[in-house]
């Protein structure tokens, strides 16, 4: 939040104060990731795949987040309570974790069972370091917890600095993704087709797995895009009729693409071609070896 409330007086509506007014939409949005969170966890236990449980967690995430934020938006008390609303406000932060590093996680493991061959370039090896990627993806959460946390409802040249340098690591983050997802697209297209992907009788997740992965990135690049145009101005950012198709319909659509059945590679073939491909670092651990691409 980088607007400053100023010294808010007794009663001082946070929620209408920074735009969040309609209690439907919340409701809608907080109901609408239940049967996500459902399938995720189903396709978990089936399969014991981190990607699953990562977006589970993002799923409810989001429904507590927007459960949340129906309660700020319709009940006064809750409209007035600061902690409220900033607990609301680190949710809606947080969980883009899961969002990001499951585009990141899918992009590296669907290039790998597609045989693509392995890349020499340096700063593509670098953008592929897993760890490198995760550790920027939480040093970015810190800063925006750590941010949201201690601001008081005046926000301090330290604190604006700490929340603006976690939405640009985030942006960038995106951005390398989206460049990731876009040689990825270049690779299928460019070459012979994928055994991956050719096969009539795959599931459909699998056949179009690179127009997935492609669409999901475009639709995180609106999301960050609009973060950073607005992350000077929280009014601005949680004004209903620009968050909600500019930064929540994005989500909702990314985690629906990533429901597509068959769309995460199977343990078999990421061990099958790790051996071809020793440089790729695939936590095989995240994969059931019993498993079927469905």
């Amino acid at each position: 939040m980088s607007s400053s409330t100023s010294a808010a007086p007794p009663n001082f509506n946070y929620a209408k104060a920074f735009g969040i007014r309609s209690v439907a939409a919340a409701i809608v949005f907080a109901i609408a990731y239940v049967p996500l969170a459902a399938w995720f966890i189903s396709r978990f236990i089936a399969r014991r795949n981190r990607v699953y449980a990562t977006l589970t967690l993002f799923c409810l995430i989001r429904v507590t987040a927007f459960s949340i934020r129906a309660a700020l938006a319709g009940i006064t008390s809750a409209g007035e309570n600061f902690n409220l609303f900033i607990a609301d406000e680190i949710l809606v932060g947080v969980g883009y974790f899961g969002l990001l590093y499951s585009s990141y996680t899918l992009v590296l493991d669907i290039d790998l069972v597609s045989r693509n061959p392995a890349p020499t370039n340096p700063v593509l090896l670098l953008i592929r370091n897993r760890r490198l990627f995760r550790l920027a993806l939480v040093a970015g959460v810190v800063l925006g917890i750590t941010a949201l946390s201690i601001n008081n409802g005046q926000m301090s040249n330290t604190t604006s600095t700490m929340h603006t340098v976690s939405v640009v690591i985030f942006l960038v983050l995106t951005v390398l993704q989206a460049f990731q997802t876009a040689i990825l697209v270049s690779n299928h297209y460019g070459g012979a087709e994928s055994p991956y992907q050719k096969s009539s009788n795959q599931s459909f997740g699998r056949r179009h797995s690179v127009l997935i992965l492609l669409l999901i990135a475009l639709f995180l690049l609106v999301r960050e895009i609009f973060s950073m145009v607005t992350v000077s101005d929280s009014r601005k950012q949680n004004t209903e009729h620009f968050w909600y198709p500019l930064l929540a319909i994005p989500e909702l659509v990314a985690v629906i693409l990533y429901s597509a059945p068959g769309l995460v590679p199977t343990r078999e073939e990421l061990n099958e071609r790790q051996q071809i491909r020793p440089e790729e670092q695939v936590p095989l651990e995240n994969y059931r070896v019993n498993n079927n691409f469905r």
